[in-house]
């Protein structure tokens, strides 16, 4: 009872002061206004839309917005972290936070204070998502120029991304990234990068060729080969004649490598090393045009650092299922990981080829390595505008 009497109490005042208000002057409004948003906690504009009649006074506690607990510096911060990580996406940059965050904080090469080391630890992805916003890129799209080839396709069978059933490393798919810039020159040839990519664990491999032709395309899949920490099982390709010739067949049976192929015109066929031709080569060299001896070999340089960055420093998702909730599909993703992470816990890998790997790491340097990464992609900017 004595809660409703305060309550009516109020409701009398506050029509009293309502009509003091409306019948005021410009200075005794402003008076009123100062003393109600004083007396009520009130911002300004809703105290004069109560005063007004357009507004319900609040019954009960008024909840005021929460202290925001990530500034400028956590900001600043992630914008250096999202740069030294390739600006991959938060789910996966929150798992290498996890755990190059501690080592670049102790080292002194992140300097932010302790208050911001202690939010970096335990911000989400969510929130890592709201502050990086304003850094984060728009990409762009352009098409390639491979074309199939013709032979011994009757011998080579065809793989869709959904007959990937092998659950262990070592067996890859390729691919040609096209490096024209979208200008075809009559009698003058252009750089191609291989990409090798394996489905288990997503280890990454790239090499530049100087044109497409089968004696080239068939040295870079070699070299590759010698790059990957397993052995390699199977190799799936796209219908160009650049893999589908007799060179590459007669290889693989002569290793007991399994050659499969996708469909013509079905690039998801090959999903997993399409998405890598976008996420490392497209993002590290651009849509140049690179046709020089010179520039063939800053992009194995290139390639050759990228192994390692990409590989052992860089977290992946992988798509573990997808669920139909109506008329939308549900992508539900494992926890992200690097690939030297998946190899390691792979029971297929033999514990020698994890040693070597255990070792490689623990050479590397993050910062010199990602130093050495951007001097030669700058180095690449330069022949272009040279050339250009």
């Amino acid at each position: 009872k004595g809660s409703n009497l305060v309550s009516r109490t109020d409701d009398k005042y506050l029509k009293q002061l309502q009509a003091r208000y409306r019948q005021a002057s410009k200075k005794e409004k402003s008076r009123i206004l100062d003393e109600f948003a004083k007396t009520t906690g009130y911002h300004r504009k809703h105290a004069t839309a109560v005063l007004n009649g357009r507004r319900e006074r609040a019954q009960g506690r008024i909840r005021r917005p929460r202290r925001a607990q990530y500034g400028a510096e956590e900001a600043d911060a992630l914008a250096i972290l999202a740069a030294l990580f390739d600006d991959i996406c938060s789910k996966r940059l929150r798992a290498a936070m996890d755990v190059e965050l501690p080592r670049l904080y102790q080292a002194g090469i992140l300097r932010i204070s302790t208050a911001c080391y202690e939010n970096l630890l335990q911000v989400s992805p969510a929130t890592m998502d709201r502050l990086r916003a304003r850094y984060r890129p728009r990409p762009g799209q352009r098409r390639g120029f491979t074309k199939p080839g013709t032979l011994l396709k009757q011998r080579i069978p065809i793989r869709t991304w959904a007959d990937w059933t092998e659950d262990r490393p070592g067996f890859c798919e390729i691919d040609l990234v096209d490096h024209s810039g979208g200008q075809i020159v009559r009698g003058r040839e252009h750089a191609w990068t291989l990409c090798f990519t394996d489905v288990k664990t997503a280890w990454t491999e790239c090499v530049a060729v100087r044109n497409k032709a089968q004696v080239h395309v068939f040295a870079a899949i070699k070299r590759a080969r010698q790059r990957l920490p397993f052995p390699l099982l199977g190799i799936d390709s796209d219908s160009g004649s650049e893999f589908i010739n007799d060179q590459l067949y007669r290889y693989c049976l002569e290793e007991e490598i399994t050659f499969t192929r996708g469909r013509a015109g079905r690039k998801n066929d090959s999903a997993y090393v399409e998405q890598k031709n976008w996420s490392v080569v497209r993002r590290a060299v651009g849509y140049g045009r690179y046709d020089s001896p010179e520039q063939l070999e800053l992009l194995n340089t290139l390639y050759a650092r990228l192994h390692f960055y990409v590989n052992f420093f860089l977290p992946v998702m992988k798509l573990k299922e997808k669920v139909r909730v109506g008329s939308k599909v549900k992508r539900i993703y494992d926890d992200p990981q690097t690939p030297h992470a998946r190899v390691l816990a792979s029971q297929q890998v033999s514990e020698e080829d994890k040693a070597e790997l255990r070792e490689a790491y623990g050479y590397l340097d993050l910062i010199e390595l990602k130093l050495r990464i951007d001097e030669l992609q700058e180095q690449l900017l330069r022949t272009l505008s040279l050339t250009g």
